[in-house]
């Protein structure tokens, strides 16, 4: 691996599967210090505070997030490769989190999207409430296993295709 690598959990651990990435990089984080060069944050629902972070000139992001149900059946991992025609233009909550506004808002903050990776897990249920389902509580140790396998592939030297994982 070379350059530096920001590995981004976000999601609201308030609403039940939408918790998926702050406890990948929980228990990423737990299992020991990450390679060097490589940071990994919880960053909840503080879109702002990415979007600041992402202007120091990451190399890489990998972010881990609930995807919607619409995505797939829940507890299946999904790896999604983030372009700049993926994003969305206009605002964004400086208190909440839409991740392809706040990508989508770094030109205009004088920054530049980095090559960026979605590892992602279709959710279950949104209910008000702490703790994942069962499906997506399965699915937190695949998550961990492909980021650290995307970890070990950098720099990705051809363009990623969307995969799937139970």
């Amino acid at each position: 691996m070379t350059g530096r690598v920001l590995v981004a959990g976000i999601g609201n651990l308030f609403l039940g599967d939408d918790g998926f990435g702050p406890e990948v990089v929980r228990r990423l984080a737990a299992g020991g210090s990450p390679p060097p060069g490589v940071r990994v944050l919880d960053y909840g629902i503080r879109g702002m505070h990415l979007a600041y972070d992402l202007l120091d000139g990451w190399d890489t992001l990998i972010l881990v997030d609930a995807l919607p149900a619409t995505s797939g059946p829940p507890g299946q991992v999904i790896v999604r490769e983030i372009r700049p025609g993926d994003l969305e233009p206009g605002d964004f909550d400086a208190h909440g989190m839409q991740p392809l506004a706040v990508l989508g808002s770094l030109t205009a903050m004088g920054g530049k999207l980095p090559p960026t990776v979605v590892v992602g897990c279709p959710v279950e249920s949104t209910r008000e409430g702490i703790g994942l389902s069962p499906a997506m509580s399965a699915a937190v140790p695949a998550a961990i296993d492909i980021v650290l396998d995307l970890l070990d592939r950098l720099p990705l030297t051809e363009p990623l295709t969307e995969r799937g994982r139970p």
